[in-house]
């Protein structure tokens, strides 16, 4: 017969959940909890819903026990545990919170809050939000109501910025989505003009007659003068404008409307004239707000007679009020859906309304106008869902095997699984090569793209100076990267100066007329042909000493160049190159074939006509380099 099972007892459960509770807070580890839910019978709905109760009667003793909120943040840490483990049910942490925040004072209410504060990140994963945002909601509007928004105006700027943090920017509930106005919020000042004593300050001052020695007042001190008296009327009317800022709907009646003109008038001809504090005695103020650590902020303006001066003086306080202007503008203006059809603005309103905002502000918070068109379309959400539309998901298959991929025969055809992608993969089976390919060479070659300004540059063509293509910006701009690409004469140092890019093209273009054969003739004429056949008579009847007189080629630097490579410092020196000039060439490039040309080139630019094998080989002698002077006299021999 097999044991009979235990059944689920709430009371000895609950006594050792709140015995395992009071371990794992003196052990600051959640094994005692665990060990304990998993060795209690039951379903887990039982073991969590005790396990709730429990932490909520450890919280409880400890609240009556005043202990610190140290201890009371470690019970809801092990709450938060708890969650993670999946032994206690979501919603514990938050209803663990509620219960200090409600039997806390606010000093203490301030210590929990941080804690809140700092576990955003926890409260908006997936475990937790679900279960737990109405709950910090409904605690965060109890603590705003247990707040003086005058006094603790900083705690409530913490809450709001905290469910600001929570909620995502779509959650309606933190919206106003029918642009209501805070019409609590009455600017109170005085107004009663008997009670008033703006304007008798300076009467009072004038006939006591105060001493003011010589030099004690400096300019910038001197009584301000503004074309409008700032008397009790001024204050009134300045003051009185705060009721629209307060309730916009006003400017679309009639009457309000002139009102609001004629004090807005006033107000801006009065911050027109009026002159601002110095602004270094202003930057000084700040730097010993700061240096002393304290922070002056007021929720609601200063209504008092006696600042009026020093409010319209302060262009901090200005700033504030324009931009309750701003505000207002552009309320008046903007599409708004749940503002009522009456309200629509003149004319005249909105050409007042417009040269107002060009005189006073520029390009701020046009941005707004995003945001009221987000609410009127019903604040649809940020995260772009995927459509019913799109195509149905694949099954997932198993990688396709190399051979597979490659295909199948003698060609290996690779599939690139869409037809054109194929065709141009498979052009060119080896990658290496196909990067080698001479259709892919864009660049043109110096004979191709410096063919007609060499013909240009020849007197006999009397090309004149205007139309000539080293006088074209762009076509200069495309010589001096091919030059910089193909041609050493570009990183050659030299003493030459030139005054503009064209005549250092003209000179270039001089230079590779020399070096490069001339331009092939498709059509010739029998005079030609005639003085090519008497100059290649002439050819075969010069001596060998008359064609080694004759300066190198570039062909020729070029092939020598390959033959001498690391060998050109060794040769340098014997053909009259300066350190200075070696150091140059070492520097202009690193491959060593390069740098043979360079130096070859810069030889030949030095010597001009004098540059000639019979004198390079005589170079080549002396620096020691006999195989090379005898193989570059074999080659000129072989072309001769």
């Amino acid at each position: 017969m097999s044991p009979t099972p235990q059944l689920f007892s709430l009371p000895e459960a609950r006594t050792r959940f709140t015995k395992s509770t009071r371990e794992a807070l003196n052990n600051k580890n959640i094994k005692p909890l665990l060990n304990t839910f998993s060795q209690l019978p039951g379903s887990e709905n039982e073991k969590k819903c005790t396990l709730d109760q429990a932490f909520r009667g450890v919280l409880e003793e400890e609240i009556i026990n005043h202990s610190s909120c140290e201890n009371v943040l470690a019970i809801i840490s092990l709450a938060i545990g708890g969650v993670t483990e999946g032994i206690c049910t979501a919603s514990t942490p938050f209803v663990l919170l509620g219960d200090v925040l409600d039997c806390l004072p606010l000093d203490q209410c301030d210590t929990i809050f941080t804690f809140v504060e700092k576990n955003v990140a926890t409260w908006k994963s997936n475990t937790f939000y679900s279960a737990g945002k109405n709950y910090l909601l409904r605690m965060c509007n109890d603590l705003l109501r247990r707040l003086s928004k005058s006094q603790n105006t900083v705690f409530c700027g913490r809450i709001q910025l905290f469910l600001a943090r929570l909620f995502p920017l779509s959650e309606k509930s933190g919206l106003n989505l029918q642009s209501q106005f805070n019409l609590e919020n009455v600017t109170v000042f005085n107004t009663n003009e008997q009670e008033s004593t703006l304007g008798q300050k300076h009467t009072e001052d004038r006939e006591e007659g105060m001493d003011v020695e010589e030099g004690e007042m400096g300019d910038d001190e001197a009584p301000t003068t503004c074309s409008i008296p700032i008397d009790y009327n001024l204050y009134r009317k300045f003051w009185s404008l705060q009721d629209y800022f307060r309730n916009p709907v006003q400017c679309y009646e009639k009457i309000s409307w002139k009102t609001f003109l004629k004090y807005s008038e006033e107000v801006l001809a009065v911050f027109k004239s009026y002159k601002l504090d110095d602004t270094q005695a202003s930057r000084k103020k700040m730097e010993e707000l700061k240096t002393g650590g304290e922070h002056v902020y007021f929720a609601k303006f200063l209504t008092s007679e006696k600042l009026m001066d020093l409010q319209l003086s302060d262009s901090n306080f200005r700033r504030h009020i324009l931009l309750q202007y701003l505000i207002l503008f552009q309320y008046l203006k903007g599409q708004v859906k749940f503002k009522s059809s009456n309200y629509v603005l003149t004319d005249e309103q909105s050409l007042w309304i417009e040269d107002t905002t060009k005189s006073v502000y520029q390009h701020i918070l046009n941005t707004e106008e995003n945001w009221n068109s987000w609410k009127n379309e019903g604040c649809p959400s940020f995260v772009k869902e995927r459509t019913s539309d799109t195509k149905p998901t694949r099954v997932v298959r198993k990688r396709t095997a190399p051979e597979d991929f490659l295909g199948k025969g003698p060609n290996k055809k690779i599939l690139m699984g869409n037809e054109e992608l194929t065709r141009l993969w498979n052009l060119c089976p080896d990658n290496m090569e196909a990067c080698k390919s001479e259709t892919r060479e864009y660049m043109p070659t110096l004979e191709e793209f410096f063919e007609e300004a060499i013909e240009q540059a020849d007197p006999e063509n009397m090309v004149e100076n205007e139309y000539k293509a080293v006088n074209n910006s762009n076509y200069g701009w495309r010589a001096l990267r091919l030059l910089a690409r193909r041609s050493p004469h570009f990183f050659q140092p030299t003493n030459q100066q030139f005054k503009s890019l064209p005549e250092y093209l003209e000179n270039m273009v001089i230079k590779l007329a020399k070096e490069l054969p001339p331009p092939s003739e498709e059509i010739k004429t029998g005079e030609d042909e005639d003085e090519e056949d008497n100059d290649a008579l002439l050819k075969e009847n010069e001596s060998p000493d008359v064609r080694r007189d004759k300066p190198v080629t570039g062909e020729q630097i070029e092939v020598f160049a390959n033959k001498l490579g690391e060998q050109w410092k060794i040769l340098a020196p014997y053909l009259e190159m300066k350190d200075s000039e070696i150091r140059q060439i070492e520097c202009d490039s690193e491959d060593m074939k390069m740098r043979a040309k360079q130096l070859l080139v810069a030889w030949q630019d030095q010597e001009g006509v004098h540059a000639t094998p019979e004198n390079l080989i005589n170079a080549l002698n002396k620096s020691g380099l006999s195989d090379l002077a005898e193989s570059l006299t074999n080659d000129n021999e072989t072309n001769s």
